[in-house]
């Protein structure tokens, strides 16, 4: 394959799975926007109960790759192999859901031992609840996802995620301010839209996913659901460093005031929607490098990586230069408060600073799962966001006095770390692999 041909590829396979991770954000996105309309303590309950919930999410999003690498590296014939995938993907990452929506409601009986102030820690907790629920049903989608996912279909999961969409905003609108006759449920109103459309996504692609189910029933097979916890338990622990990092800056941040916290909310939902799109193109590289590993083609397999880099690269670089022109635009989206609002426009400059970090850090991980290589990259984001990010925030943020914005430099410098460290891991890996 050409280089062209390569970069051709990596775009027509990833834009649907990057429009598919948008679903996932944007569901925050809406109910951010449409909140911030109630005012800045509903905004920063929202960001306070996101704190848990997003960490749970993209743990139990990082568990459910392990399929994607497995059912792509398959022989397409080979339908009992697939089922016996899809089978045990369906009863781990259920049992996964129950356990993820276990910690959220626990948790949600300790949100006044944060050191966020007393009036959003109570107007969280009903939030958090409701949206735990909506765990179990998100899982099930995830399932079904990657399964289509790996078989290169990424347009199914594509329209289902539009179409969830568009039911939460529909449904946010109706029941945050209590429009056609519905009560107004503010906060909590979200909190039900992301529910109930978490549930329609599930129907639509168990569904859609229905006719390549032939043989499908519940046999669980300890010998396939390892392989998968040994692939996607490393994978989640991966967002787990890197989301819980920024959830930790999201409450060193509540300790500066409920103000700093709102803003911190719109800068890190609007840095999430580029980031999103950079684990779209992630995802695509791991079904890419996996279909390589399957023909034993390592100069496609390395071009395949490298061109994966690049495309991240460029994308995130329009993302930065987006963030830096329209950042009064952008924020003015969230909140009316102009002292928010302007302390979340300084936050997007430096945003714009390290979006291609996270960019390639996100797709770095991508390509290194298509390896199979999931330990070294753990390893990796924990050093760059808990040796380096969160500590370096504390000690800019409140030792130096810099504030809001000395733990968002911290932060850009632990992506950077480890975008550079996935970049090296994968050339060390491609110049010693020799197919026979």
């Amino acid at each position: 394959m050409t280089l062209k041909e390569h970069f051709s590829k990596n775009i027509t396979l990833a834009y649907p799975v990057v429009i598919g991770q948008l679903g996932h954000i944007m569901v925050s996105v809406a109910d951010t926007m449409m909140v911030g309309r109630v005012g800045v303590i509903p905004l920063a309950a929202a960001t306070f109960a996101g704190v848990v919930i997003h960490v749970l999410m993209m743990f139990g999003i990082g568990v459910s790759y392990a399929m994607t690498p497995l059912v792509a590296a398959t022989d397409a014939t080979d339908q009992s192999k697939l089922m016996k995938l899809l089978q045990n993907g369906t009863i781990l990452n259920f049992v996964l859901s129950l356990m993820l929506m276990a910690v959220a409601l626990i948790a949600s009986f300790f949100l006044m031992h944060f050191g966020q102030e007393e009036e959003v820690a109570i107007s969280a907790k009903p939030y958090l609840i409701i949206v735990a629920v909506s765990l179990v049903p998100l899982m099930l989608f995830q399932t079904f996802r990657q399964y289509a996912e790996g078989k290169s279909d990424t347009f199914n999961p594509m329209v289902v995620s539009i179409v969830a969409n568009l039911v939460n905003v529909g449904l946010n609108y109706v029941l945050i301010y209590g429009a056609l006759g519905f009560p107004e449920l503010g906060l909590n109103g979200a909190a039900w839209a992301t529910l109930i459309s978490r549930i329609v996504m599930a129907i639509m692609m168990i569904w859609i996913i229905r006719k390549s189910m032939s043989g499908f029933r519940f046999d669980f097979e300890w010998a396939v659901v390892k392989r998968m916890i040994k692939i996607g338990v490393p994978s989640g622990m991966q967002y787990i460093f890197e989301v819980g990092a920024f959830a930790t800056a999201a409450l060193m941040t509540g300790w500066i005031s409920a103000e700093a916290l709102a803003a911190h909310q719109i800068a890190i939902n609007l840095a999430a929607i580029s980031f999103m799109c950079a684990t779209g193109l992630a995802a695509a590289s791991t079904v890419r490098i996996g279909n390589q590993m399957g023909l034993k083609d390592l100069p496609n397999l390395k071009m395949a990586g490298y061109t994966s880099f690049a495309t991240a690269a460029i994308f995130m670089s329009f993302s930065a230069l987006t963030f830096i022109l329209f950042r009064d635009f952008l924020t003015g989206l969230y909140v009316k408060d102009e002292y928010v609002q302007s302390i979340a426009s300084g936050l997007l400059v430096i945003a714009a600073a390290f979006q291609v970090s996270d960019g390639i850090q996100a797709v770095g991980l991508g390509v290194l799962r298509g390896l199979t290589d999931v330990k070294v990259p753990t390893l990796i984001t924990f050093v760059a966001y808990w040796l380096i990010a969160i500590p370096g925030g504390y000690l800019l943020g409140f030792t130096f006095g810099f504030g809001i914005d000395g733990i968002w430099y911290a932060l850009s410098g632990g992506l950077t770390v480890a975008a550079v460290l996935h970049i090296t891991r994968f050339k060390k890996l491609t110049d010693k692999i020799h197919f026979n």
